[in-house]
């Protein structure tokens, strides 16, 4: 009996001595500002995802686990609550799981249909943690929403992700019939890498007469490039809650199996020839985003290549599919855009300028921004204490969106 107290003992102090550590570090760095909204509620809520991490990251070491997996196992410990007005299904799409959610009353005429892509960074969320999110969609917009449980890092790499989401696209788009979706109103929407993928997505199913058109798409504080991390929201919000510039590179390092020791490079600029980007700093310039977001930036000039680094991701450079570098002839094409976007968020300028490259070439633009907004603000909504505001405004600008069309 003494030895298993002083075992329980043991693990205890550990689990205090790790979390307070982690308070304590993450507290002298992330900066909440007092414009976001409640600072002290996301303050708390982030110090909280702080110490799951870092209690992840000892299982990873200890090879318990990866760091993620542990993360998605806590998130998804909470209970799913049944929403009476709408019907949930769990599927399959071939080998993908997915959630269908159908309105429980009848139409006399075929609804919209939206498939869902959760963010999460490649590595986090879930169907379970998406699952508040998309019941109130479907309910206040009369949609059938089928949202797609694609496998993640670090145990599915690239581009397992993408080929994922783009097999449950084509089979959805395939039997609209047996949903009753309108083909003339379909949806693809998702945030943060999830709108990543919707908008490739998009562009990979141009040339695909035998499908239905996907007629929209809506992108939440989506990233649609990693060429430049120089821009002014990258300087502005580094260390602003819930994603900062550190965790983003942990996400791509993940997905993209790179070595972390790149993460200077990346974040330099030295991991792309001067030549690559000159060709595409006509799109990723910040003289293209308004003068109003790039308070106090101080351009950084990149640094010089790192030729080893080069080396190891110039083959993935060259595979990914990055939507604001996409030539004018496809991104003509695009369907119309629903883009919003965040104050206080690394990736913001990512949607300013993804806005303007579409808007030049003729594709009509909706744009949304957040003055109170932080990433992953749309992962509160309905979450009791931690539930903040933003996150319905964003619902009702998707929910309007959808109706409109």
């Amino acid at each position: 009996m003494g030895a298993l107290l002083l075992v329980v003992g043991t693990v205890c102090a550990l689990f205090v001595g790790v979390a307070l550590w982690e308070i304590c570090r993450t507290s002298f760095i992330m900066k909440v500002p007092a414009a976001v909204g409640h600072p002290m509620k996301l303050r708390v809520l982030y110090l909280l995802f702080r110490v799951v991490v870092a209690w992840g990251t000892i299982f990873e070491k200890l090879r318990i686990c990866s760091m993620p997996k542990f993360v998605r196992f806590l998130h998804d410990l909470q209970p799913v609550r049944k929403d009476p007005d709408v019907v949930v299904k769990d599927l399959h799409f071939g080998t993908v799981p997915v959630k269908l959610y159908q309105p429980r009353a009848s139409s006399r005429s075929l609804r919209p249909g939206i498939l869902f892509i959760h963010g999460g960074g490649t590595i986090l969320g879930s169907l379970k943690l998406y699952h508040k999110v998309c019941c109130h969609l479907s309910k206040e917009s009369d949609s059938v929403i089928v949202a797609i449980g694609y496998r993640k890092a670090p145990e599915h790499k690239f581009p397992v992700i993408l080929t994922d989401c783009l097999a449950v696209t084509i089979l959805f788009l395939k039997s609209l019939d047996t949903y009753g979706v309108d083909p003339a109103r379909v949806v693809i929407c998702g945030d943060s890498i999830g709108g990543g993928l919707a908008t490739v997505i998009c562009q990979e199913l141009l040339n695909s007469s035998d499908l239905p058109k996907i007629r929209a798409q809506i992108m939440v504080y989506a990233p649609f490039q990693i060429l430049s991390f120089h821009l002014p929201s990258y300087q502005q919000n580094r260390n602003v809650p819930m994603l900062t510039l550190d965790f983003i590179f942990q996400g791509i390092a993940y997905y993209l199996d790179i070595s972390p020791t790149w993460k200077s490079a990346f974040m330099n600029g030295a991991h792309i020839p001067a030549e690559i980007w000159e060709k595409h700093r006509k799109w990723l310039g910040s003289e293209n985003i308004p003068e109003r977001f790039r308070r106090g930036y101080q351009p950084m000039p990149a640094a010089p290549l790192d030729e080893v680094a080069y080396a190891e991701i110039y083959l993935l450079l060259n595979l990914i599919d990055e939507p604001l570098v996409a030539e004018d002839e496809i991104v003509s094409r695009l369907p119309e855009a629903c883009i919003i976007s965040c104050e206080y968020d690394p990736l913001r300028d990512n949607s300013l300028l993804y806005k303007k490259r579409l808007e030049d070439v003729g594709v009509r633009v909706t744009w949304h921004h957040m003055e109170d907004g932080f990433h992953g603000v749309l992962n509160t909504f309905k979450m009791g204490y931690f539930h903040f505001p933003c996150s319905v405004k964003i619902l009702n600008i998707m929910i309007q969106f959808i109706k409109e069309l």
